[in-house]
């Protein structure tokens, strides 16, 4: 293999050496009018090596030879015009010096580099054409899948060009919007219509995939092209999305199915990298159930981010090695630090702060299952509420910077254990906030796509065998969001916070699940109600049918981030939360779970604000009564 890569190379040395010469002496034989010999000739074969010298070592300076002719590109002949021009101007020099230009035409000097631009530039651009027309003929007798592509953009165009090299599809044609694109050609593949013509585009040209290459479409328009794309019955795949593309290094022209994140309808986050890169560069990060769903995404980016150190606190021994594992391959100038045990656990913690002394908390481990919890009252309170009594108060004592609890929809007028649990967590932050320097950071969202125990992975199984597709009611609604956005918005929250605040992540607008159901039945190439049925079931112990962010009297403010907002309340007692919370301790240890619950009840209307707000809060582009 090494020998050929030296064959290569050294034919295109003596190529573009060949090609010197060539550009030389046709100089010459142009300014005498093509008649030979001309005047001087041996002269100008004389100085053939010299010049050969001259424009080697320029060639060698321009990397002429790194370039693959196959993929030869503007740069490439960029590249050529600067090495000929340059090269003129040091043959120029060097004769000047040699033999003053006597008996060396004037002209010959200009006319050698226009020959040579042409001559090295045209070999290298006929190689390429030559090449990507024999593939072309090559994959229009292949096997190659017959593809449509959805998108005449830079994506489009992009896509087409390396799926032409590559040989795996062989694409037959472009949709586009764009009335003035229509009938015009990228790399030789026509556009032939709009979306309202798919339809009858596909039974014309019969593809056997159809590919969107719109990275840059919103949610609503993505699902637009999807149920129009669907209506086909033919396999899809997109692009990835520009913000994967951006905080990623996911290439351009990878495949992926569409999953359901793209038909949520809901607009891109856009984050302030340099701000949080410049907030959790260098710093030492603990992180709180890091094996879980949440968690574990949240030690990715913030691996991403280049702290000092980052410690992953896991209760599950299987989880904690899944994710150092992982993390292990990204990085190896960042210090991890797997750590096995429970939030519940004073004197785990109290070690492992007073080690590492970290400067940010994310705590994000906690039990979350609402119809379990709802028959483990007292596991909700240890887990939920002391484990997060636990570790904020070591923080505070251990002089940690910044201290994020994450937190939940369901702990606004809670009606389960998980939601209360959650609500007091809140609570918590806020009264340590009151006692330490320490600046306790409260980040509210709704359901995540993917998450441990989460719908989505429920339904997929179920669609995996079949059906029935279990949903409790048939208008109960949740707000959603991709375990990635909720990350990446948690990491914004940060760099904002400045100690005692709730941030509520922009959710978009609530999502029906039975429409999420029938989504993913779509997805899977099933029709809901006739290949997979949807079966109502009844809502669960604790469930509500909708879920809402704010409270109706907490004040809503933006902030320096769209996607982010403030909810405001009033100032906590902290002397009779104190109280309460001994209460709450004294209960679990005489496993009184129906005291529990009442403390957990007062605590939350202790903490309810005396004051109404007058008239609607707008939000997020609806109102809140």
């Amino acid at each position: 293999m090494n020998f050929k890569k030296i064959d290569i190379r050294t034919a295109v040395i003596l190529h573009d050496l060949t090609m010197v010469c060539a550009a030389w002496l046709l100089a010459w034989i142009t300014r005498f009018n093509f008649n030979f010999p001309y005047l001087n000739w041996e002269k100008s074969v004389f100085l053939l090596p010299v010049i050969l010298l001259i424009q080697a070592l320029i060639f060698l300076r321009y990397k002429l030879y790194r370039g693959i002719w196959r993929f030869a590109s503007l740069q490439d002949l960029w590249n050529i015009i600067r090495a000929a021009i340059l090269g003129a101007l040091c043959i120029t020099l060097a004769l000047f010096f040699l033999y003053r230009l006597e008996g060396i035409p004037r002209s010959i000097l200009v006319l050698y580099p226009v020959y040579l631009i042409f001559l090295l530039g045209g070999s290298r651009l006929c190689y390429r054409q030559w090449k990507e027309h024999s593939l072309n003929i090559r994959k229009t007798f292949s096997a190659g899948k017959r593809v449509l592509i959805i998108g005449g953009g830079r994506a489009g165009e992009t896509l087409i060009r390396d799926i032409i090299r590559d040989g795996t599809y062989l694409p037959v044609g472009i949709i586009d919007d764009n009335p003035s694109l229509k009938n015009s050609e990228i790399h030789g593949v026509r556009v032939l219509g709009s979306l309202q013509e798919l339809h009858g585009l596909v039974k014309k040209y019969d593809p056997a995939i159809i590919v969107i290459a719109i990275p840059s479409a919103t949610d609503q328009q993505m699902q637009r092209i999807i149920e129009i794309c669907e209506e086909t019955k033919l396999p899809l795949r997109t692009l990835p999305k520009l913000n994967d593309l951006v905080s990623t290094n996911y290439p351009l022209n990878e495949l992926k199915e569409v999953s359901i994140e793209d038909l949520l309808g809901r607009e891109r986050v856009e984050l302030d990298w340099e701000i949080i890169r410049a907030d959790i560069s260098g710093k030492i990060v603990f992180v709180t159930g890091g094996g879980g769903s949440i968690g574990s995404e949240l030690c990715r980016q913030i691996m991403r981010l280049g702290p000092s150190k980052l410690i992953i606190f896991e209760q599950s021994e299987f989880n904690l090695y899944r994710i150092h594992r992982e993390l292990g391959q990204y990085s190896a100038s960042v210090k991890i630090v797997p750590a096995l045990g429970n939030v519940c656990d004073r004197m785990k913690i109290d070690y492992l702060l007073e080690t590492y002394k970290p400067d940010y908390i994310f705590h994000s481990a906690a039990y979350k299952h609402v119809p379990i919890l709802e028959d483990e009252t007292r596991e909700a309170v240890w887990n939920n509420v002391m484990g997060t009594l636990c570790i904020a108060n070591s923080a505070g004592k251990h002089g940690c910077s910044k201290f994020i609890l994450i937190s939940t929809d369901k702990a606004v007028n809670p009606s389960n254990n998980l939601g209360m649990t959650k609500r007091v967590a809140e609570i918590v932050c806020e009264y340590q906030n009151r006692i330490y320097d320490t600046q306790y950071i409260t980040v509210r969202f709704g359901n995540v796509l993917g998450s441990d125990g989460s719908v989505v992975p429920l339904f997929s199984e179920q669609i995996k065998k079949g059906g029935p597709v279990t949903v409790t009611h048939p208008d109960i609604t949740r707000y959603f969001m991709t375990i990635k956005e909720a990350c990446q918005l948690i990491l914004q929250a940060c760099t904002i916070g400045k100690g005692g605040e709730i941030y509520v992540l922009d959710m978009g607008s609530p999502v029906k699940i039975t429409f999420l159901a029938e989504q993913m039945i779509r997805l899977s190439g099933a029709v809901a109600g006739k290949d997979i049925r949807i079966e109502f079931i009844g809502l669960r112990p604790g469930e509500k049918l909708h879920e809402e962010l704010f409270y109706k009297e907490e004040i809503i403010e933006a902030t320096s981030h769209k996607k982010i907002h403030l909810a405001k309340h009033k100032d906590i007692d902290v002397d009779a939360i104190n109280a309460k919370l001994a209460e709450l301790e004294a209960s679990y240890n005489i496993y009184d779970e129906d005291r529990l619950k009442l403390i957990l009840k007062d605590i939350i209307s202790l903490e309810k604000p005396d004051r109404k707000i007058s008239g609607n809060i707008v939000t997020m582009g609806r109102a809140i009564d």
